[in-house]
């Protein structure tokens, strides 16, 4: 369904929620399945699809008749996230604390009030688990998601928690607001977040937010295993090398300068 926001953007927010649906199929998807889920008329549709692809935004398979992610996206998206990412800032320090820990580590920041993995750090004995770098999850069940939210304004939390879809993925998953809200004032108390479960069966971490100097929310960072591996007691006892590790990256993020590639070139004189 098109999204609020883009029925008062004209063309522009038209071609963004058809960039979006293609999108989240997440494989190649052909004209008739576009068209059974958009809200568009066939000849907008039709309209939209040929002027992204003319763009390079999408890519059309004429084999096949499916349209996917063009190249241009791509080299858009890599650019956004080389920019505004906290990935290439928190590489270091997501590398020491992965070699301390041994567990899965994940980097992630808020998108629309859902997760966004921006990376990820497997661990000794990897786990397979839902969360890979660029993947998308939901904030009211995850360590970082709620981690995060927990540390926002009160006028933004609340519009992040409009956006949860309290759907039960296990038993545990918290599926009210007033259950989140109780559990973020938890958090916010003791400075950080757990998931017990909550998101994936077996799966539980400990997380922190990165807040800048002024308390902003930056991301948040975790250290993920299993209940055959881990008590939520044990991932408690890693809170100071998380608080430490999300210290650092919160200076590293004041200090950061964009690489060379990426400024204008300087003007001379004389």
């Amino acid at each position: 369904m098109m999204s609020e926001d883009a029925r008062g953007d004209g063309t522009v927010g038209k071609a963004l929620d058809v960039l979006d649906q293609v999108a989240g199929h997440g494989r190649p998807v052909r004209f008739a399945d576009l068209l059974r889920e958009s809200p568009f008329p066939k000849a907008t549709l039709y309209r939209l699809l040929q002027t992204l692809t003319s763009q390079g935004m999408l890519q059309f398979d004429p084999d096949t008749g499916a349209y996917s992610l063009g190249v241009r996206l791509v080299r858009l998206a890599h650019a956004a996230w080389q920019t505004t990412s906290l990935a290439p800032i928190a590489r270091p320090s997501l590398d020491r604390l992965s070699a301390q820990v041994g567990e899965t580590v994940h980097l992630a920041q808020l998108d629309n009030g859902q997760v966004l993995y921006v990376d990820k750090r497997n661990a000794t004995v990897p786990v397979e688990m839902y969360s890979t770098a660029g993947k998308v999850g939901p904030a009211y069940c995850t360590g970082v998601g709620k981690a995060m939210l927990a540390f926002l304004p009160t006028e933004r939390a609340e519009e992040a928690l409009k956006r949860q879809a309290f759907h039960r993925f296990t038993g545990k998953t918290l599926t009210t607001p007033e259950a989140l809200r109780v559990e973020l004032a938890a958090i916010r108390a003791r400075g950080f977040a757990f998931d017990d479960e909550e998101h994936e069966p077996g799966i539980i971490c400990i997380a922190m937010p990165i807040l800048s100097e002024g308390g902003h929310v930056l991301g948040a960072l975790s250290v993920t295993s299993t209940t055959a591996r881990r008590s939520l007691a044990d991932l408690a006892t890693l809170a100071p090398v998380l608080r430490e590790t999300t210290a650092r990256i919160a200076a590293d993020v004041r200090s950061w300068r964009f690489p060379d590639t990426m400024s204008p070139p300087l003007s001379r004189t004389g």
